[in-house]
């Protein structure tokens, strides 16, 4: 089973300053003790709100709103990871996601790389790589199929931005009802099941896990918790297939 974990934005993250030496060394750990195990597929971590875009697409027409974002409601039911030119590329691969899905909103965020965080020098030839969070609706929690039709033309967009090496990574995520959210407040945490109607903080990052069960994607999420000291986590598996 997979699960995607993510630590939603506190108001340290949203300064964009990099992490304490203490946090990156502890989620060095965490990650390759994960790698060690194999359970740790992969995860990422963004930039503050204030350079992410919340793109709405209805009724055939694309409006674009600009962070920072202090009530964004985001509720994720699935992912794209690209690595693109510009951030104008990333945009026009969400017009193109949009004209498959029809009505959708997105929120769509520069990746952190290491060279963000103070790990390493910028390289010479540095990816740009964007993260598009497709925001959950009724049929997405409902956990409606797509129709064959629009799955059709979904698989064939997913080709095409891979056969151009602009999709790293995409997955949906199954309902909120089967999901949990872990508050921490002042050294200690709650765990609270879902189903969820909304979100108050943007995701921060994620990391995606090849766990057993959600009973250790919690505990995993926990210890991630407490090594970066945030707010809140929410533990959503994945869709299969």
């Amino acid at each position: 089973m997979r699960f995607m974990v993510m630590h939603k934005m506190t108001d340290e993250m949203e300064k964009g300053l990099p992490p304490e030496p203490a946090i990156i060394e502890g989620v060095g750990k965490l990650i390759e003790e994960g790698a060690k195990e194999k359970v740790f597929v992969s995860g990422e971590g963004l930039k503050p709100s204030s350079q992410r875009v919340h793109i709405v697409y209805k009724s055939g027409k694309r409006t674009m709103t600009n962070g920072p974002f202090t009530d964004a409601r985001e509720l994720a039911a699935g992912f794209a990871l690209m690595r693109v030119r510009s951030k104008e590329e990333a945009i026009s691969w969400c017009d193109k996601l949009a004209a498959v899905l029809g009505d959708v909103e997105l929120f769509l965020g520069a990746v952190n790389e290491a060279w963000d965080l103070g790990m390493m020098p910028k390289p010479e030839d540095a990816p740009l790589r964007f993260l598009a969070m497709h925001k959950m609706d009724e049929r997405a929690e409902n956990e409606a199929p797509p129709d064959p039709h629009t799955k059709a033309k979904l698989d064939a967009l997913i080709d095409q931005m891979t056969k151009a090496s602009v999709l790293q990574a995409t997955g949906g995520l199954t309902s909120t009802k089967k999901g949990t959210r872990i508050r921490f407040k002042s050294g200690k945490y709650t765990v609270m099941d879902g189903p969820f109607t909304e979100s108050k903080e943007l995701i921060a990052g994620y990391a995606i896990l090849d766990l057993p069960s959600k009973a250790a994607a919690i505990d995993w999420a926990i210890r991630f918790g407490e090594v970066v000291k945030v707010n809140e986590i929410e533990v959503r598996q994945m869709a299969e297939g």
